[in-house]
């Protein structure tokens, strides 16, 4: 029948790797600060693997392993950028568990990360997430209040 009452259905992208949750204006690169590439958020990871936000595709597996993007299940296409400068390093300190076509699951790991190498060969090792396609989309997007992100467990941003 008619679907007036009906919620706007939400999606929720948890964090994708441990850490403390910072908003994208405090990423210290203009591409992500700016939000020229979207809406999104910014962890300074404490360590552990990068999970994946949502349930979704993997559309692409950069080829220096540093980047990961999701097609996730309502069409926003998420990318999660492992750190700073971070092409640079053509693939060094990364290990990619899935390739593109994968099919995945929120809270499943998606790539092994040597923190320590990222550390010491990138400009930092803050983990941008961003909505590519935000500017295309007449969606809403809030980031949490939470301060301090679990992998897998703490919701980062609530798309509506």
């Amino acid at each position: 029948m008619f679907n007036f009452f009906k919620k706007a259905k939400e999606l929720e992208l948890y964090t994708p790797v441990n850490g403390k949750i910072i908003p994208l204006s405090e990423v210290p690169d203009p591409v992500f600060n700016q939000k020229m590439l979207g809406e999104g958020a910014a962890v300074m990871p404490s360590g552990g693997d990068i999970h994946s936000p949502v349930d979704g595709k993997i559309i692409q597996v950069a080829p220096t392993k540093h980047a990961i993007g999701i097609l996730a299940e309502d069409g926003s296409e998420i990318l999660i950028h492992v750190g700073l400068e971070t092409v640079g390093l053509k693939g060094e300190g990364f290990n990619p568990l899935v390739g593109e076509g994968d099919k995945v699951t929120a809270g499943q790991p998606l790539m092994e990360v040597d923190w320590d190498y990222i550390g010491q060969h990138a400009s930092s090792t803050v983990t941008p997430i961003v909505i590519t396609n935000s500017h295309d989309s007449k969606k809403q997007y809030e980031v949490t209040g939470e301060t301090e992100g679990v992998a897998g467990k703490t919701v980062i941003l609530t798309i509506k």
